[in-house]
């Protein structure tokens, strides 16, 4: 069942503290910055996509891209 935007992006935010062991507020930053980048731009306009399966995998894509030089807690 899909979720709204704001759940998904909160999801990814939580997927990425639970899978890294990084921070609350380094983990809303890289979604933060994601989101500027327009990476969730698809999302918001196809709110479908918005799964509990694409907010792991957006996780990942999203530290891969964004968490760079990001130190667990």
């Amino acid at each position: 069942m899909p979720m709204s935007y704001e759940q998904h992006l909160d999801e990814v935010t939580t997927l990425i503290t639970e899978k890294y062991d990084i921070a609350d507020q380094p983990a809303i930053d890289m979604v933060m910055r994601a989101q500027a980048d327009g990476y969730f731009s698809g999302h918001d306009d196809h709110p479908a996509i918005c799964t509990l399966d694409r907010a792991h995998e957006d996780a990942r894509t999203v530290f891969k891209k964004y968490g760079k030089g990001k130190k667990a807690n």
